[in-house]
């Protein structure tokens, strides 16, 4: 009964100036259509659609808001040729990404008005991702009236960390005045791979203790005891812990007074440290992407080879940190873009595990590219797992369980 009522989903990511989307059939959880309008409120808005198995298509439409770009999508979606729907009525169920639910959200919910108006609570914590995610819910509301809605929270997962873990050495006041505290972010994800590990490991999640390693242009590590969150490295925002693609990770903070007493404002601070630090910053190529990080120091870049270097030093102290916190783990997960593909970036960091019993296969590191697979040696106490992540599967299966328990009430 709730794989026929609540069969096609669709899964929709909105951001300020774009609406993602993918439409997944829950009996067999198979991804039937996707795409991605980019450019919304401008002359250039774009269209790019792709059914499963096929190629991509592109095209420039008109999309001055979300309410638009939705609509354009769901033309598509129940396009007579190119389309994967009969009509927009067979979409049964939507499930949206939401960057920040702070401590009102430890769970995924069925969208309410009381949990919109708290969406917009938390966008004073999010406040360039918040405003967008609940723009692209009205419109969803607007284009499918009865259709229900679920939000799934980036930082849902991570709410089972305990308080000595989440809470900052500032005065309390900060906290309880403006719920200053980390959050945590990329949890669908890390949910994702720690419930795909147990199913590798043949062993149920409540009995696993993991670190999770999810990285790309954002990156952020997490230790998994009993299938719950202990720690993570992202904070309040997501930009400490791990170096990332263009994000500085963690940082003396007094260098932010510092650079403000030489000049600088807060927001060009901000920006410096949001968006041309990380591999960025330091691999002397002015990109923030590991594949032209990797291919510069291949070709002998001093500068670039100190970023893997540094990218594979901060994940291996967290790793090990996490890894003492947790009194031992059954596996280090690696996924992401780098985690799933870049065997170098993979290589810096397991080389520096050798202590924690997991010691680096070098063949089969580069043999895994995008796929499951073991990439340390077989006499490894503690095995590095690949395990690709797929949070919008994440964010349909959360949509269809919450709405299938409905039934069952």
């Amino acid at each position: 009964m709730p794989f026929k009522k609540y069969d096609k989903i669709l899964v929709i990511n909105s951001g300020s100036s774009s609406l993602k989307f993918m439409l997944f059939s829950m009996a067999t959880e198979t991804m039937l259509a996707k795409g991605l309008v980019e450019r919304i409120g401008t002359p250039n808005a774009n269209l790019v659609y792709q059914r499963d198995g096929e190629a991509k298509s592109c095209q420039g439409i008109a999309a001055e808001n979300h309410g638009k770009a939705l609509a354009m999508a769901c033309k598509m979606l129940a396009d007579p040729d190119r389309g994967v729907l009969k009509s927009l009525k067979d979409v049964n169920a939507i499930g949206h990404r939401v960057v920040h639910g702070a401590e009102e959200f430890s769970d995924s919910v069925v969208i309410t008005e009381d949990v919109k108006s708290s969406i917009k609570k938390c966008a004073d914590l999010a406040p360039l991702h918040n405003p967008a995610n609940l723009d692209g819910i009205v419109a969803c509301e607007t284009v499918f009236p009865n259709v229900p809605n679920v939000v799934v929270f980036d930082t849902a997962f991570h709410q089972t960390m305990p308080k000595h873990a989440f809470m900052y050495a500032i005065p309390q006041k900060y906290y309880d005045e403006y719920r200053i505290r980390k959050y945590g972010f990329h949890g669908t994800s890390h949910k994702f791979v720690t419930q795909a590990a147990a199913d590798y490991l043949k062993k149920p999640v409540e009995e696993l203790n993991l670190i999770t390693c999810h990285l790309g242009n954002g990156s952020s590590i997490a230790a998994i005891k009993g299938g719950k969150v202990l720690d993570t490295t992202m904070g309040l925002t997501p930009l400490p812990g791990m170096i990332m693609g263009t994000r500085c990770g963690d940082i003396d903070p007094a260098i932010i007074f510092f650079l403000a007493r030489k000049g600088m404002t807060i927001d060009e601070i901000d920006n410096v440290l949001n968006k041309e630090s990380g591999l960025m910053g330091i691999n002397g190529i002015g990109s923030g992407d590991m594949r032209d990080t990797v291919n510069a120091a291949e070709q002998g870049k001093s500068s670039a080879d100190n970023a893997i270097n540094m990218f594979g030093h901060r994940a291996a102290l967290y790793i090990g940190g996490y890894y003492t916190l947790l009194g031992g783990a059954d596996a280090i997960i690696f996924t992401g873009g780098i985690g799933e593909n870049s065997a170098p970036a993979r290589k810096s960091i397991v080389s520096r595990l050798e202590a924690l019993g997991c010691k680096l296969d070098e063949a089969k590191n580069k043999a895994v590219f995008g796929v499951t697979g073991v990439i340390s040696t077989d006499t490894s106490k503690t095995p590095a797992i690949v395990i690709p992540t797929n949070e919008e599967l994440m964010i349909a299966r959360e949509t269809f369980r919450l709405l299938s328990a409905t039934l069952k009430k």
